[in-house]
C-alpha cells in the first residue's frame, strides 16, 4: 500500500507516516514509483504507533518505545516500565476527575435542596 492509501484506509495522518519513515522503522518498506509501499509488518507497527499516541505517549516516547520493540524481547522490562508510568498518569487523572465530580455533585445537591424549600 502507498502512504496515501494507508492514510486513507486506516485513518492515519500522513505526518505519522512521515515520522514512522524518518525513524527508520520501515524494515520492509520499499520505494516504488516514487511512493513508499507498506507491507503487513509495517501496518502492524503503525497500529502500535497509533495506540501509543492514543494512550498518551508523546512523539519522543513513541519513537523510543518503537526502537525498543525492534531490539527484541530483552527490552520488555523497559517497555513495561514505560507503560506503567503512562498508566499511573491516567489513574491520577481519573482520581482527579472523580474528585471534581464529587464536588460538582455536592453543589448540585445543595441547589436541589434549596429548591425544595
Amino acid at each position: 500500500m502507498t502512504a496515501a492509501e494507508v492514510s486513507e484506509h486506516y485513518k492515519i495522518p500522513l505526518n505519522i507516516l512521515e515520522e514512522y519513515k524518518s525513524w527508520g522503522l520501515c524494515g520492509a518498506v520499499q520505494k516504488v514509483m516514487d511512493d513508499w509501499q507498506f507491507d503487513d509488518e509495517d501496518l502492524e507497527r503503525l497500529s502500535l504507533i497509533m495506540t501509543l499516541h492514543d494512550i498518551g505517549f508523546d512523539v519522543e516516547e513513541v519513537e523510543h518505545y518503537m526502537n525498543l520493540v525492534l531490539q527484541g524481547r530483552q527490552t520488555e522490562p523497559i517497555r513495561m516500565k514505560m507503560l506503567n508510568e503512562i498508566r499511573e498518569k491516567a489513574l491520577d487523572e481519573i482520581h482527579f476527575r472523580e474528585k471534581q465530580l464529587e464536588r460538582m455533585d455536592y453543589l448540585r445537591y445543595e441547589i436541589r435542596k434549596s429548591m425544595r424549600v
